[in-house]
């Protein structure tokens, strides 16, 4: 047990912890007065069932030692998870429940992530039971591949702290999601215009603060290495910030707030896979070659007929799947010891990345449109026109966001 590793690894889970609330206020204010809380809803409740159905059955099944494909049961209900540093599928040198608590704090906003692409049309009781279902059937057997000794790992894929099992895999699910559900009854027919953008910057301010945690966190120690994720989880999204701004001006000659926010969130999820395995002067460089890619996702999105409401695809999907293939560019062996070196010395890790990119594509599409499609034969997946009409606030919730309104 270290004294410093577990002091570092509360901060951690702490920090991961606050980036759902984070989401909840980066989701909220793009969308419309009428749905601000339903929208923030559906990244608060996941700290709760997706947090309880972790601590039941997602930990072990996730990262148990099992099989190549899935964990075991060994650890269900947190049977032999305490406060020694032994019984986890890595060497810890902090409480083995802190471990699960960390990785839980994953598992959370994953599941939120999601909610971006079928916010204001989703009933939200089929969105509970999608994500519950989600963190259990699709979260926990990608997370085992990658981190949990499956399949993944021994063909050498590397994810320091979520770029294909997070991200990949949130976005993914976000866009068979937003077809399967369908787009909101007034998409392309009335202005759709986010209703509180300093919450949006707020939320990307808080997520940037969290994702400290989540990078630096995935280290596992107050070590050299954390202290890299830490400093390349500052420039990386600094660099996707100063290209998205020169890609606003020379877009629409006006730099946008809602795209700096954007761009903050793009460059933290695409450093997210890199961060420990990188130098920072490299993390500035991936970070400005993610604005681009993502940028461009977002203009094609927006001429097409797909209702990715909070462009959680453009952000995330793309993002992860940049972050994870440059991560096999840029990776360094003096840094970590883990690869041979840059592209020069080691192509193949690219190839390796993009598989498990590939991995993460499929699997979480094809099972996630299974998922949406059995729910949908119990529970109606969309509110009724009647209830996007009037606002999800008050049909989901019996509750409004602001009592005199603040417009549509």
């Amino acid at each position: 047990m270290n004294q410093a590793d577990t002091a570092w690894m509360l901060i951690s889970t702490a920090l991961v912890l606050l980036m759902t609330p984070a989401l909840a206020f980066f989701y909220g204010g793009l969308v419309r007065s009428k749905n601000a809380l339903n929208t923030m809803m559906m990244s608060y409740i996941s700290l709760g069932f997706v947090g309880v159905l972790w601590a039941m059955l997602g930990y072990s099944l996730a990262l148990t030692t099992g099989n190549n494909w899935l964990g075991d049961l060994s650890l269900a209900f947190l049977n032999g998870v305490g406060l020694e540093t032994t019984g986890a599928v890595v060497p810890l040198t902090i409480p083995h429940a802190l471990y699960m608590a960390f990785q839980g704090t994953f598992c959370i906003i994953t599941a939120a992530l999601i909610s971006g692409a079928i916010v204001e049309r989703m009933r939200f009781s089929a969105y509970l039971i999608f994500i519950c279902l989600w963190s259990l059937v699709v979260y926990a057997p990608l997370a085992h591949w990658v981190w949990g000794g499956g399949w993944l790992a021994d063909m050498g894929a590397w994810d320091f702290a979520g770029g294909t099992v997070v991200h990949v895999n949130a976005g993914v699910a976000a866009l068979v999601a937003a077809i399967v559900v369908g787009k909101r009854s007034d998409y392309g027919h009335a202005s759709i215009l986010p209703h509180n953008i300093p919450t949006v910057m707020l939320g990307a301010g808080l997520l940037w603060f969290g994702w400290f945690g989540f990078n630096a966190g995935s280290a596992l120690a107050a070590s050299p290495i954390a202290g890299l994720a830490f400093t390349t989880t500052m420039l990386a999204p600094a660099a996707t910030l100063v290209v998205w701004t020169f890609l606003d001006l020379i877009r629409s000659g006006k730099p946008t707030a809602v795209g700096a926010a954007t761009a903050i969130v793009v460059g933290l999820v695409a450093i997210t896979p890199a961060a420990g395995f990188i130098s920072p002067m490299n993390a500035i460089i991936l970070g400005g070659i993610a604005a681009v890619p993502s940028y461009l996702g977002l203009i094609i999105r927006a001429k097409t007929s797909l209702d990715d409401s909070l462009d959680v695809v453009a952000a995330h999907g793309v993002g992860g799947t940049v972050g994870a293939i440059l991560t096999g560019v840029f990776a360094e062996k003096s840094l970590n010891g883990l690869f041979d070196g840059a592209i020069a010395g080691n192509p193949g890790q690219v190839g390796i990345q993009a598989a498990a990119v590939l991995t993460a594509i499929v699997y979480s599409g094809v099972m996630s449109f299974i998922l949406l499609k059995v729910i949908s034969l119990f529970v109606p997946l969309r509110a009724t026109a009647a209830d996007e009409a009037t606002g999800l606030d008050v049909t989901m919730h019996g509750e409004e966001a602001y009592l005199h309104g603040a417009g549509e």
